[in-house]
């Protein structure tokens, strides 16, 4: 990248945005990287951080951003544990948090549920993650100050003795300070620490009472801290416990340090990764912040810009433009009045142009295309350099020459106020000039103007378009409307008679112009109003065709309303006519029904009277059964001796009462256990007749065959499951719920549902007061949640 481009992108405040793009990353090295983001000049790396900052985006939206908080640089660490150096607490814990970041990112990834491919899949994919050294460290290391027990059985063991030790030394020297014996001599009744060992304060004057270690003295030399004779072998079991617990913690640090080592180029790839998509996501984020969208990437030099913002101004305040370069003209030559938006549309251009070859979405509109460029290189701003003893066209000049030397059909150029800051004429003439030349080396250029004779050269010169700022002359104020095809005016006379310039003067000046200027200014006004004339006519067409499209619409409407109301009334005569019938045929079934209780009461009159008549010849009837019965027993043949022995599973009658049993068991006395159906009962071999495997076999019936009738069948496939009446009026709708109910009984079906929706509860009155009618209906249910509950009605068929 030269010196001019790097130059350039200051002058267009791509660093601000940036900064933008550094404020939403989260881990310090991925906020370092967006400061240093510098725009692509290959499409087709453009258009892949396009694709990166599109999938971000997108599962932003989804999901919410991964967390990053945990990403910090581990390098320094990893290199000296592969070293053989011993990590401290803190960097083993710095680990431990990357590693749950990677984890974290990897199970946010896996929590995704589209199955459409992203750019940034294979970043997630690679994160490598450790879980079990990511909780070793945490379960030995609970906080940066700690080594828990649990690090290791040694170190917990140590301690366990450590607390013994110190419970010791402090029961002796509490039987010390609360003896009578010794009260005397103490200074205070406490127990304190001097150079790690436990002492108690005593009193100068008795020091040869106290046998023990004399540790301190206190400033004014009232007070020894004596350790007790008693307690210093306590104190020497402490002391040499803790020199092993530092040991086992080196040796634990260690361990853990060994460990992170031999996954060093896996931890230091997570990180690299996971900085790398802190920085895509960031650039999601912007995305939303500034409401932008992905521009179409073009390879033709073309740029279309459709309500684009400049991204640093304000989104409420600023006014959208759209800008064109590069497809039917090369050279877009801006002009208007001081602050009608000149620059800012240059800089827009500029600065939304090195965006997108920074893979960041912009603030523009649908259907927005930018092309990429090899460098955007620009003139803009005051350069006066007092140092360098430059005015500011020489400043000018000088970064038009570099420019000038570095153009070509790969460049965008832009030029503020070209050819200002010397006399009107040579500035105009070298204004044209400069384009002309950058034009024949392939360049595109956008470029802002006072000079009339740059509007003349853009309308006599192919591939020159003028643009203007409009600008309201009633108000003195700029609309800040980009418009292409028109040449602007600075309107210097009319801001001038506005803000009170005598008219004489005003007159006087004119006088000072050429006749060729004039007329050119009042071509110009001519243009302007011709266009202010028609944008309105435009407008007032456009509300007119608004108008002619909002009545179409409501004669359709009306016209589909009428044949609606049509519909309903032939629905609403024969559900008239339906329920007519129906009152009818009710009168008919109860009329029919009357009969029937009628002929029943006869009926039971006439049985009544021949009870008696019937109950003795019932019982005569029974008296010559019997006398049948014992007859047939007298005349019983022999029961026949069966041709094998009787087994399990065989059939067998029992005589008497012609009735077969299956044998279930045979006991050892040769009793047989049987089953007739539901009976069980118990029988001798000799008090059974066997029957025969040829007689049984003779005895099978045969299988009975149900067979399905094709019309019910059919009828069944054809009755709908599902009625939706939803719209209808009360008297169509009982017409077609009948109509129903019988096509369901046709059916054989044992439930419908029929949909009427909540609604005002009307339509749904009138089906439940047609289901309680129905003959067929067995019971029926509003819908439950799942089945639309109020809306539907469950129907239970007999």
């Amino acid at each position: 990248m030269s010196e001019l481009f790097d130059k350039s992108i200051r002058t267009l405040e791509l660093p601000r945005v940036l900064q933008m793009l550094s404020d939403q990353a989260v881990s310090a090295e991925a906020k370092e990287r967006a400061l240093r983001v510098r725009p692509e000049t290959e499409t087709e790396e453009v258009l892949r951080l396009l694709d990166q900052t599109d999938a971000a985006r997108t599962m932003i939206g989804l999901h919410g951003a991964p967390s990053f908080s945990g990403v910090k640089p581990v390098g320094e660490a990893l290199d000296r544990a592969d070293r053989g150096g011993s990590l401290n607490t803190r960097e083993l814990l710095t680990i431990a948090d990357l590693l749950t970041a990677a984890r974290r990112a990897k199970e946010y990834f896996s929590g995704d549920e589209t199955t459409q491919k992203t750019a940034i899949d294979h970043l997630f994919l690679s994160l490598h993650g450790n879980r079990f050294l990511e909780e070793k460290i945490k379960r030995c290391i609970p906080d940066e100050d700690t080594i828990a027990d649990a690090a290791s059985p040694e170190l917990a063991d140590i301690r366990r003795h450590m607390r013994a030790a110190q419970a010791k030394s402090r029961q002796i020297l509490q039987k010390i300070i609360s003896s009578p014996t010794y009260g005397k001599i103490l200074q205070e009744t406490i127990i304190t620490q001097r150079d790690g060992r436990f002492v108690v304060p005593v009193k100068a004057e008795h020091r040869g009472d106290l046998p023990g270690l004399v540790h301190d003295i206190s400033s004014s030399g009232a007070t020894l801290f004596i350790e007790p004779m008693g307690v210093v072998q306590a104190n020497n079991e402490l002391i040499e416990l803790e020199a092993k617990e530092q040991k086992e913690i080196q040796r634990i640090l260690a361990e853990l340090s060994a460990e992170a080592a031999a996954h060093r180029e896996d931890i230091q790839w997570d990180y690299d990764a996971l900085v790398h998509l802190d920085l895509i996501f960031a650039r999601g984020q912007l995305s939303y912040k500034m409401d932008g969208v992905r521009p179409e990437v073009r390879r033709d030099g073309a740029i279309h810009l459709r309500r684009a913002r400049h991204p640093l101004l304000d989104p409420k305040k600023a006014v959208p433009i759209d800008i064109e370069l590069g497809d039917t003209f090369d050279t877009l030559v801006i002009t208007g009045p001081n602050t009608g938006g000149k620059t800012v549309t240059l800089k827009t251009l500029g600065l939304l142009t090195l965006m997108t070859q920074c893979g960041f979405h912009i603030p523009v509109g649908d259907r927005s295309s930018i092309s990429v460029y090899q460098r955007v290189l620009a003139d803009i701003g005051d350069e006066q350099s007092i140092e360098q003893n430059l005015s500011t066209f020489s400043a000018h000049m000088t970064n038009i020459v570099s420019i000038l030397a570095e153009a070509d059909r790969y460049s965008l150029i832009l030029f503020d106020e070209l050819g200002a800051g010397t006399d009107p004429v040579e500035g105009a003439a070298l204004a044209i000039a400069v384009i002309q030349h950058v034009r024949q080396r392939g360049a595109r250029v956008a470029a802002t103007t006072h000079y009339a004779e740059l509007k003349t050269f853009a309308m006599t010169t192919a591939g020159v378009e003028n643009g203007s700022c409009e600008f309201d002359v009633e108000t003195l104020s700029p609309t800040y409307r980009l418009l292409i095809g028109i040449p602007g005016k600075s309107n210097a006379f009319a801001i001038s008679k506005r803000l009170g310039l005598p008219e004489e003067v005003i007159q006087a000046a004119k006088v000072q112009m050429s006749g060729e200027s004039v007329r050119f200014e009042d071509v110009l006004t001519q243009l302007e109003a011709k266009r202010q004339a028609l944008e309105k006519r435009e407008l007032e067409a456009n509300r007119l065709y608004r108008q002619r499209e909002e009545d179409a619409r409501k004669a359709r409407e009306f016209r589909e309303q009428m044949e609606r109301a049509k519909e309903n009334a032939r629905s609403r005569g024969e559900a008239e006519a339906k329920r007519i019938l129906r009152d009818a045929r009710a009168a008919t079934d109860q009329v029919f029904a009357e009969l029937a209780e009628m002929r029943k009461a006869q009926a039971k009159a006439e049985r009544s009277m021949n009870a008696n008549e019937a109950r003795a010849e019932l019982r005569r009837m029974l008296n010559e059964a019997e006398d049948a019965v014992s007859k047939r027993d007298q005349r019983q043949e022999p029961i026949p001796k069966p041709s094998r022995p009787i087994q399990v599973g065989d059939l067998v009658e029992i005589p008497g009462v012609r009735q077969n049993a299956e044998v279930v068991s045979v006991g050892k006395d040769g009793t047989l256990q049987l089953k007739a159906g539901v009976l069980k009962m118990k029988a001798r071999a000799d008090e059974v007749r066997l029957i025969e495997d040829d007689e049984r076999a003779a005895q099978k019936k045969k299988p009975a065959v149900t067979v399905r009738q094709n019309a019910d069948r059919a009828l069944r496939s054809s009755a709908s499951r599902e009625l939706d009446i939803r719209g209808m009026e009360t008297l169509e709708a009982e017409s077609v719920v009948e109509n129903f109910l019988s096509a369901a009984v046709m059916g054989r079906l044992d439930t419908v549902t029929i949909i009427h929706g909540k609604g005002t509860g009307a339509l749904r009155k009138a089906v439940h007061d047609i289901l309680r009618r129905s003959k067929v209906v067995k019971s029926f249910r509003l819908g439950v949640y799942g089945e639309g509950e109020s809306g539907v009605t469950v129907v239970t068929l007999k």
